[in-house]
């Protein structure tokens, strides 16, 4: 094992099973209807099936999707076109509170609280790696803790620590509680965890393409939901990382760690936290080259690469996550755009990863 920070990272759960998705895509030379990004969606607040949480109608459309300027990070290049059919869609993320009811309901037991098969969990690891000490295979989550002063930010240890214990019921560890924060969004989901609330509640996980459309509210060629003013002065935007990070938070937004749901501004859409609070997980396998291999197609209601690929973590199979969280900074994590990306490991659970759903 090279580093701890390679410990801290990969000592977590494997998912019982992989969803690929597939590519829908068709070539350029095809008449495109709608070839503009879509400005006009309607928006209604309905109930779901399940009384747990409003959505709203997003019409669907035709958007340019990806970075459209320079300076971002090279998985979100080239931008191209898209064409997503209308959706329901979650107006907030999913709360402690919805998720309560879910386990109350059915009993589910989250991947961080599972016991963990080294047998399973080491072919998500380097060959070769080491076995770690049984006292440290036992049920967790990876939990932020602040540094003392600047570090190397190429070393996610310094911030990242593996704890047993932590999970959705105890987000900092085996000592803290959710009781005083049921309306801030639910944590440590791994993507099986998401999924499964997603069935019994009869939705399921946005596709990358679906939720970046939501995300944009209707605008076009604008840097952040609200439009091309950053966060990183203001308070009122965004719940991101103000500040210095990881070590001196500002907390200008009010907020050091999650925020409630529903904080701050709504984007164009009715769509709460699409920048910033919690990461949210997507459908999509995450391949670090997806944009660049249909580069020059008009894709209608992509579903995401065949095959998981990041060069920084090549052994582990990756789902896409959209939005940023509490911990974006512009810094090292310039993520609470609409187009930015990042794959996670579908057996991991974080404290500031969570997700929304969306209907049919």
């Amino acid at each position: 094992m090279k580093s701890k920070g390679l410990l801290q990272l990969k000592i977590v759960l494997v998912a019982v099973f992989i969803v690929f998705s597939s590519i829908a895509c068709k070539d350029k030379s095809q008449k495109n209807n709608s070839s503009s990004e879509s400005v006009t969606s309607k928006t209604e607040i309905v109930k779901s099936n399940k009384p747990i949480s409003e959505m709203v109608w997003i019409e669907g459309g035709a958007f340019q999707m990806g970075a459209h300027s320079k300076g971002y990070y090279g998985r979100e290049y080239p931008a191209h076109q898209v064409e997503v059919d209308g959706f329901w869609m979650d107006n907030h993320e999913v709360t402690n509170a919805q998720y309560k009811a879910f386990i109350e309901a059915t009993h589910y037991i989250t991947v961080a609280e599972r016991v963990i098969d080294w047998e399973v969990l080491k072919k998500e690891l380097p060959p070769g790696t080491a076995k770690p000490h049984d006292s440290i295979l036992l049920p967790g989550s990876l939990v932020f803790k602040a540094s003392k002063g600047p570090v190397n930010l190429n070393d996610i240890a310094n911030w990242w620590h593996w704890t047993i214990g932590a999970n959705w019921k105890h987000p900092q560890g085996p000592n803290s509680t959710i009781a005083a924060i049921m309306d801030h969004p639910v944590v440590h989901m791994a993507y099986e965890d998401a999924v499964a609330y997603c069935e019994w509640a009869g939705k399921r996980l946005p596709t990358e393409a679906e939720w970046e459309f939501a995300a944009k509210g209707g605008l076009v060629k604008k840097k952040y939901t609200w439009g091309d003013e950053d966060a990183k002065n203001r308070g009122d935007l965004a719940n991101i990382y103000q500040g210095d990070f990881p070590y001196n938070n500002t907390a200008l937004d009010n907020y050091v760690g999650s925020a409630p749901v529903m904080q701050f501004k709504a984007n164009g859409y009715q769509l709460y936290d699409m920048s910033g609070n919690v990461w949210e997980w997507c459908s999509d396998l995450f391949n670090e080259n997806y944009y660049k291999e249909i580069a020059g197609t008009i894709c209608k209601n992509p579903t995401g690469a065949k095959k998981s690929y990041n060069p920084r973590d090549p052994y582990t199979t990756e789902r896409v996550t959209k939005g940023g969280s509490f911990l974006c900074h512009v810094s090292y994590c310039y993520n609470y755009r609409p187009s930015a990306r990042e794959g996670s490991s579908i057996d991991t659970g974080l404290s500031h990863l969570g997700f929304r759903c969306v209907k049919n």
